[in-house]
């Protein structure tokens, strides 16, 4: 497992998806595809993404609004691609946010480059809708407070938490009432960074239990969905970090 970031590339081009997913995953980085806006939203819920490839002509919606979405909810770092090499269309990709551009057909070797490049001056991105801004989750009478990184029992005690318990309770309230299993919270809390193993999830699981369920051996917000993996049963509401 490596610590590169997770790509995302968003082309209705079957052939080139498969071409550039097998070149970058060579170079060490994880890659998923999508062929619309639907599939890559779908993505984006259960994937930690790290940058997004995206192709500008797609069915459905376009790649310049998708761009727009994704740069009025998220600082997800975006490159876009297309077969108009013109300057205006440039121009227009750019001004919707995009991070780079890159007209076809191009080297993969030059996308990889410009991946490289845009990842440098992220640094480390907030990935999804929303990951920008200050929230806080409140269930059960507990608050976490994203910005900064702490827990607050319904009795207003701070409650400590490891880093990786505090992402993978992130990774569960973002995603309430669904079931996501190991590989996905491996994904979504962790990025898959160096000397992570499924069962770690199961740890870190049995940790957060221990301190915010009231009986952890019959937990009521972490509920273990046999075969498929958890589900953060309480219902989330969210906040600004002033409210």
């Amino acid at each position: 497992m490596n610590s590169l970031p997770h790509l995302l590339i968003v082309d209705d081009d079957k052939e080139i998806c498969a071409l550039l997913s097998k070149f970058l995953a060579q170079n060490g980085y994880r890659v998923s595809v999508a062929h619309d806006g639907k599939a890559m939203m779908r993505t984006l819920e259960s994937a930690r993404i790290g940058l997004i490839v995206l192709d500008l002509m797609l069915p459905g919606t376009d790649g310049l609004s998708l761009c727009g979405y994704l740069r009025a909810t998220s600082k997800l770092p975006v490159i876009m691609l297309t077969a108009k090499g013109d300057e205006t269309d440039r121009i227009v990709g750019l001004e919707m946010g995009a991070d780079d551009y890159l007209p076809k057909p191009f080297n993969p070797r030059e996308l990889l480059a410009r991946i490289r490049a845009v990842l440098r001056r992220a640094g480390d991105p907030a990935v999804g809708p929303g990951a920008g801004t200050a929230r806080v989750f409140k269930f059960a009478g507990w608050r976490l407070d994203i910005a900064r990184r702490q827990l607050f029992s319904p009795t207003d005690a701070l409650v400590p938490l490891r880093a990786s318990e505090f992402d993978l309770l992130v990774a569960l309230v973002e995603r309430p009432q669904r079931v996501l299993n190991r590989d996905q919270l491996l994904d979504l809390s962790r990025g898959r960074m160096a000397n992570v193993f499924d069962r770690s999830v199961d740890v870190q699981i049995s940790r957060l239990r221990s301190k915010i369920e009231p009986d952890p051996k019959e937990p009521r917000l972490i509920k273990t969905v046999r075969s498929g993996g958890y589900i953060f049963a309480a219902s989330v509401a969210v906040a600004g970090a002033d409210e």
